[in-house]
């Protein structure tokens, strides 16, 4: 299981086991599901970057991709038609390299002060997408976790430890019915790809700009 995203995914400012996807993994282990997560969250990608790096990443056998892509194109104010043609694309691209490849895709908000009509259409292209290519959606990452003080580093945008967790149970209520459903299809032999993970930056130096990226 492929998670492709942003510092949101690699662990802004924390240790690797702390990020949501190892916290997915400890689930999918207790649960007794065959699948590895595969953490490829980078600081301040944007959903551009991703689509520049998903042939690599193709490489390995994906049964399941998550999709964390847009919070950085939504700080930075970029046209949310580029950004739904760039998912559009990562997500096309998986399918061909692995056929029957499920796709879970993470709903993200822009920064209110980008205006009412931007923040509506960044919203909607992450429905429109999962309706349009038959995937998961989750409605909204960091539910739960936005504009909590608490849950948040100093920056007020990358989760704590505790975030972090909230975060998980957010991605694994939507998630977990996929795993399930993609063990059933494929008589418990889903593949798996070599020991070893690629683990996602998480150096905690964020990219010039006016925020912080994701």
């Amino acid at each position: 299981m492929l998670v492709l995203g942003t510092s949101l995914t690699a662990g802004y400012g924390l240790e690797l086991d702390q990020a949501f996807p190892a916290l997915i993994q400890g689930k999918i282990d207790s649960a007794g599901l065959p699948f590895r997560v595969v953490n490829a969250g980078v600081s301040g990608e944007t959903s551009a970057g991703g689509l520049r790096r998903i042939d690599w990443l193709l490489r390995e056998p994906i049964a399941v991709l998550v999709l964390e892509l847009g919070a950085n194109d939504g700080l930075r104010g970029q046209p949310p038609v580029e950004m739904k043609r760039n998912l559009q694309q990562i997500i096309s691209r998986t399918r061909t390299a692995h056929r029957g490849a499920r796709v879970v895709i993470a709903g993200m908000e822009a920064p209110p002060n980008l205006g009412r009509r931007y923040t509506r259409e960044f919203r909607q292209v992450f429905v429109d997408i999962a309706r349009e290519h038959d995937a998961t959606l989750i409605p909204f990452l960091l539910e739960g976790v936005g504009g909590v003080a608490e849950l948040n580093q100093a920056d007020g945008i990358h989760p704590t430890a505790e975030g972090q967790r909230i975060v998980a149970e957010n991605v694994w209520r939507v998630l977990e019915p996929v795993l399930v459903e993609a063990v059933g299809r494929n008589d418990g032999r889903t593949e798996r790809g070599n020991d070893g993970t690629m683990e996602g930056r998480n150096d905690g130096t964020p990219s010039p700009g006016t925020y912080p990226n994701c």
